[in-house]
């Protein structure tokens, strides 16, 4: 007995001298970067041609038919009239009828381009905008330090930033490096078919291989992240992949006094129940287990302990980030039952009961295998098991955070904005940049705007804005980031 009490201190004086090793040896993963050349910037007229381009409805419906083709030609002459220099000088291609591709030559034709990609579609705004909206979402007031109006944080901002740091850059003479492609879709908000796709399409077609992608998706957040108390700016390495599936049930209908044993809408809410209650399983790897070690550093010691140790500590860690709906979906394919539709009076049987079960793949996971755990969770020929084709994706590749392209962003945003903590991640929403797969390793996610808690939720919502100071920073990061390409000519 005292062999085997021995035995068990000596063990666990080894586990906790493993444990305050490992947390003692965490560094931060943050090095040298040069200081940035100084950038002068007219910050009203930057937010004065933002705000006029909130004005052009730029709307991308699901319903095709709302398509205003006025608005985004119009936009496009916009771009022109604002933007000279880049028109005058960058080959510019409409691609599916409205996106837009710029190729700006380099110097080194061996060097690989990079390519930086926006979206111009926004999403509509809820009627009655007087009732919620401070100011009008298509009006683009610049009011009280900030600019509003729908697109000022998804994805206009992009659009008039990317193109305002290359007509700058071009009027001070630079050229870059190697081959800039600039690519402005119009139909992300409903999957990229007609326009990133397209974009990508071509330019495999021209035999383009790209050292990286840099798209929108992951921004710098301040309090957001749990336990890290520095802003911290998320690198997107990965997108989780998205599939809908359409289930559904016919039975007999009636009268609702005379009810079989169970009715098609009972039948299609227990398969709906049986979904919810069989999840995926939970996996802290990949881009998430980057994440938490790159930002181990800067949180207090206890959890910096934890981050540290994952090979004590990892189950502990998943149960308690699989508790939140935010961080649940960081670890696992996520089911999410959305649409559900059966009925017309209460006192008559349904004859068609339907229902749309959305799903986030996790990296790792493809969609033939969440088909095959739908059929096999649900288990009744009487439930009909349809994938719809709409927003329909396995996972991204991962990108490299060693690669010279993942560096590169880095090395701007610690320029631009040092206060920050730069980690990867993982991008749990949908992109269109999926698209530029086949033609690059590395598709990388960030949009550098700085997002409060109580910004989150003006994405796709009401009162979308963006400071005067913090788009200036936007113009300035993509400024850097070109810039460190080459020596201005």
């Amino acid at each position: 007995m005292k062999k085997l009490l021995l035995v068990a201190v000596v063990g666990l004086m080894v586990v906790a001298s493993v444990v305050l090793f490992k947390t003692m040896t965490v560094s931060s993963g943050k090095t040298e970067t040069p200081p940035a050349s100084r950038i002068v910037l007219d910050k009203q007229a930057l937010a004065e041609r933002l705000a006029a381009a909130v004005q052009f409805q730029t709307i991308f419906y699901e319903d095709p038919a709302l398509f205003d083709e006025k608005e985004f030609k119009g936009f496009q002459k916009f771009l022109e009239r604002s933007f000279p220099a880049v028109h005058a000088t960058m080959q510019k291609e409409i691609v599916g009828d409205y996106s837009l591709l710029y190729t700006w030559k380099g110097q080194d034709d061996k060097a690989m381009p990079i390519l930086l990609a926006a979206h111009m579609d926004v999403v509509p705004a809820e009627s009655g905008w007087g009732k919620n909206w401070r100011y009008p979402p298509f009006q683009g007031n610049i009011a009280d330090g900030f600019i509003w109006g729908r697109g000022t944080l998804d994805d206009k901002v992009s659009v008039l930033g990317i193109l305002e740091a290359t007509e700058k850059l071009i009027k001070e003479g630079y050229v870059p490096r190697r081959t800039i492609y600039l690519a402005f879709g119009h139909d992300e908000e409903v999957g990229g078919k007609h326009g990133a796709a397209k974009i990508a399409a071509l330019l495999q077609s021209r035999g383009v291989k790209l050292d990286y992608v840099l798209d929108e998706a992951l921004t710098i957040t301040e309090g957001v992240v749990p336990n890290v108390s520095k802003p911290v700016a998320l690198v997107g390495i990965a997108e989780k992949g998205c599939l809908s599936i359409e289930l559904s049930v016919e039975g007999e209908g009636g009268h609702s006094s005379m009810p079989p044993p169970q009715t098609a809408i009972g039948i299609l809410s227990s398969a709906i129940s049986k979904l919810e209650q069989n999840q995926f399983p939970v996996r802290m790897e990949g881009p998430v287990k980057k994440m938490f070690e790159a930002l181990s550093p800067d949180m207090p010691v206890g959890m910096k302990a934890v981050f540290a140790n994952l090979w004590l500590f990892k189950g502990l860690v998943e149960k308690k980030l699989a508790s939140a709906p935010r961080t649940n979906a960081l670890v696992r394919t996520t089911v999410a039952p959305t649409i559900f539709q059966a009925g017309v009076k209460e006192n008559v049987l349904a004859t068609k009961a339907r229902a749309v079960v959305n799903y986030r793949l996790l990296p790792g996971d493809t969609i033939d295998e969440v088909l095959l755990k739908v059929r096999k969770t649900i288990n009744d020929p009487r439930v009909k098991i349809v994938a719809l084709e709409g927003f329909k994706s396995n996972p991204s590749k991962i990108a490299d955070p060693q690669s010279e392209g993942y560096r590169a962003v880095q090395k701007a945003i610690y320029q631009v904005f040092p206060e920050v903590t730069v980690a990867p991640g993982l991008v749990v929403a949908a992109t269109d940049s999926r698209y530029y797969s086949a033609i690059t390793g590395n598709v990388l996610h960030f949009l550098p705007i700085r997002l409060r808690a109580d910004d989150l939720r003006r994405l796709h919502g009401t009162d979308e804005r963006i400071s005067l100071e913090d788009y200036s920073r936007v113009v300035s990061f993509y400024v850097q980031l070109i810039r460190n390409e080459g020596t201005a000519q």
